[in-house]
């Protein structure tokens, strides 16, 4: 059985899909979705027997993405499958995080681990009535507040390219069920990177949109402004389809965004020539692992001939610290979450967690709000005066490659040391400024995964999906990781 890749063809033609002669149907598909839904149009699989074979290389797989399933009311689901919609059939994991009636609702806590979720979130709720087939959770850190995948209620998430290695986080379970070849895609929400990181520790397609793209909810909390919801993926046409069925504007959710349509149909069509690009080791003042950034930068270059674009070394890209700011109402909203439970549960949540909690204890105030609200007004403004000189960013969405999946956090990079907190560096500031960001898998190192990050305008992931596009069908990936 041949292993597909992203963007490859049989007949000699521009590449875009590989080619599959299933014989069997004891292994869950390894090619993309669409293909997925393909193969069920065509009758050449079921997607009871594809459920079938996705519950048992679950119950086979060492990997830990999963720790809730639904097999009942999934099964019953895909017996009925309506596969001529855009998902039909296709089994999908939930993360964690997310929301669907009747399950458990734990945000990956020991806290909460009997809590059941008593709504569904709206991107859910039209995945499913597009046809998906939820299966059930995949594994996410505590309160998806640190980027790998290790908590005290589930244990640690395990990178399908090397076992013993984090898929990354918040959405590591989502991560690693995909590039396993356990489902086609699973659900993610990025924060703080916890879409791009996860997708670029494993090989994947990960883009967090604009911000307000999918509505969150309902019963989503606003927070920081910084949280998009979506998707990780082994095709970018994969992704493409997810927002076609799940962006609009949701009442839920009043800063969500109105409805856009053909992010499919639009794929190939959108203009790059010409368009000016930087390419920025450094972004947010992060260290990269050299060894890394030598595959990256050649990458981008790479990507930067294939697309057209130009590339501007003159343009000043240094951005504002936030400081402690951020963390600090982040960890404040926390706080209020558990407040009939804190210090009590002290001894049961993760070390990250109960770190924050206990560091930032009694620093949140009108100072600390106001501090930060003005170094987001600073990097709103740096932002601005960037993309008025470029209109596309190219950077890492990872420090460095994956990293040990019990943690701790690394705080050296490829020989260079940083500290702790240069690991979302990359990635928080296109959460703060709310404007879309993809992780782009461009190659490995020491046999990990290693991804360029592309950022462009607020509204504009259409290009961002043209570039992935156009790097995919000129390099095409594994669709999972090799076994």
């Amino acid at each position: 059985m041949k292993v597909p890749v992203a963007g490859e063809r049989a007949d000699g033609k521009a590449p875009r899909l590989a080619i599959y002669d299933w014989n069997v149907t004891d292994t869950p598909w390894q090619g993309d979705t669409v293909s997925l839904v393909d193969a069920f149009r065509r009758g050449e699989r079921s997607p009871a027997e594809e459920l079938t074979a996705t519950f048992d290389a679950i119950d086979r797989s060492n990997l830990n993405a999963f720790c809730f399933l639904d097999r009942d009311a999934a099964l019953a689901t895909a017996k009925n499958a309506d596969v001529t919609r855009p998902f039909g059939g296709v089994p999908i994991g939930v993360k964690e995080l997310d929301h669907v009636i009747g399950w458990p609702d734990t945000d990956a806590s020991l806290v909460f681990k009997d809590r059941i979720a008593e709504s569904t979130d709206t991107m859910l709720m039209r995945a499913r009535a597009a046809g998906a087939v939820l299966v059930g959770q995949t594994t996410s850190s505590e309160f998806g507040g640190v980027n790998l995948t290790r908590t005290l209620l589930h244990g640690a998430t395990h990178n399908p390219w090397k076992h013993g290695h984090t898929p990354g986080g918040s959405s590591g379970g989502s991560a690693a069920a995909v590039a396993g070849g356990l489902v086609t895609l699973a659900t993610g929400g990025d924060g703080g990177g916890s879409i791009r990181i996860p997708a670029g520790f494993t090989g994947l397609v990960g883009l967090k949109a604009t911000y307000g793209r999918i509505p969150r909810g309902p019963g989503a909390s606003f927070g920081n402004l910084t949280t998009t919801i979506g998707c990780l993926t082994r095709s970018v046409r994969d992704t493409a389809r997810w927002f076609d069925v799940c962006n609009g504007h949701d009442d839920n959710d009043p800063l969500s965004l109105p409805r856009v349509d053909g992010w499919e149909a639009g794929l190939g069509t959108v203009p790059t020539r010409g368009l000016r690009t930087a390419v920025v080791p450094n972004w947010g003042s992060a260290v990269v692992s050299p060894a890394m950034w030598a595959v990256l930068e050649e990458a981008a270059e790479h990507l930067i001939d294939i697309a057209g674009l130009r590339r501007v070394t003159d343009v000043d890209m240094t951005l504002p610290r936030l400081g402690a700011a951020w963390s600090i109402s982040g960890m404040a909203a926390l706080a209020y979450e558990l407040r009939d439970y804190w210090p009590a549960c002290a001894d049961i949540l993760t070390p990250e967690m109960r770190f924050g909690l206990q560091r930032t204890n009694g620093l949140y105030g009108t100072e600390a709000r106001g501090k930060f609200e003005a170094r987001r007004v600073e990097l709103n403004r740096r932002m601005a005066e960037i993309f008025d000189n470029v209109d596309v960013i190219i950077t890492a969405s990872n420090p460095d490659v994956a990293f040990s999946a019990e943690g701790p956090l690394p705080d050296t990079f490829g020989g260079v040391i940083a500290g702790a907190g240069n690991n979302g560096v990359l990635t928080f500031p296109a959460n703060i400024y709310g404007n879309p960001g993809i992780s782009i898998p461009a190659g490995t190192v020491d046999g990990l995964p290693v991804a360029l990050q592309v950022m462009s305008r607020h509204f504009t992931e259409p290009l961002l999906l043209e570039l992935a596009l156009a790097f995919e069908r000129s390099r095409p990936w594994p669709l999972i990781a090799p076994h």
